[in-house]
């Protein structure tokens, strides 16, 4: 035998006994057509179970997403709302409110005027953006406007304080006998709260719950000042945000804001 004969020859054996391993591995793994059917079923089932699960979550979120929208009167607001309102974050808000009040835990605003500076103050006609850190946390205060309490209820210090401030930076302003401000939400002064609900006698308690995310938006001229409750007034009084806030919209072609209209 030639040089060349036992090159093919041995060549040829290899072959065959790879050949002859691979069909071996083959017949090794070979799955009786029973049990492949049955693996095929299960797999099957997994994916539905799998995708029972995600249509599960969609069901639950979709839950919060309407929840959220009775909430928003205004339909401006709801159709741009409602990208937000489907994201994770809000459908924890949700769960987080819908436990405490199962719970028992009180808490402010009511549910219905959770959005209320949404629902008196429609997209197109804001000019100015108040906001406060999270709503009064007594009895009867918060109604969905930052430092707004509705008619008939006692002044809140921090009230009291802006219309002191009032008093000194707006000529003529005369306190009025209320602190509900909603005039100014109707003027387009939009007064949203960072956090926009707290838990009865605990203030900045729901400062962690995801609210802000929601709340904080880009703005455009800011007027920054200290908060106007008595523990910060001091930084506050003279501040003058008010006249420099009319100033800004003159500037900017628009109607100033008539603070004195209660």
């Amino acid at each position: 035998m030639n040089k060349a004969s036992s090159i093919a020859k041995a060549a040829s054996s290899e072959v065959s006994a790879k050949c002859g391993n691979l069909m071996s591995w083959l017949k090794r793994k070979e799955v009786p057509l029973e049990k492949e059917t049955a693996a095929k079923i299960s797999l099957v089932e997994e994916k539905d179970a799998s995708e029972s699960g995600k249509e599960d979550v969609i069901s639950v979120r979709q839950g919060s997403v309407e929840y959220l929208k009775n909430l928003v009167e205004d339909i401006g607001w709801r159709r741009v709302l409602l990208v937000e309102f489907r994201k994770e974050y809000m459908d924890k808000i949700v769960k987080f409110l819908q436990m405490e009040k199962e719970k028992g835990v009180k808490i402010f605003p009511p549910q219905h005027q959770i959005f209320n500076a949404f629902n008196l103050t429609p997209l197109k006609q804001i000019r100015v953006v108040l906001i406060g850190q999270d709503p009064y946390h007594g009895e009867n205060q918060a109604h969905g406007l930052c430092f707004s309490v509705c008619k008939g209820v006692r002044l809140p210090p921090s009230l009291i304080n802006i219309y002191k401030e009032l008093k000194m930076d707006i000529p003529n302003f005369k306190v009025p006998d209320h602190g509900c401000l909603e005039s100014w939400a109707h003027q387009g002064v939009f007064m949203l709260n960072a956090t926009l609900t707290v838990e009865a006698h605990r203030p900045n308690s729901h400062n962690h719950i995801g609210w802000q995310k929601f709340t904080d938006e880009k703005k455009h001229i800011v007027i920054k000042t200290a908060h106007p409750s008595p523990l910060s007034a001091r930084m506050f009084f003279g501040c003058k945000c008010f006249s420099r806030t009319n100033e800004a919209l003159v500037k900017l072609g628009q109607p100033a804001i008539d603070w004195s209209t209660f």
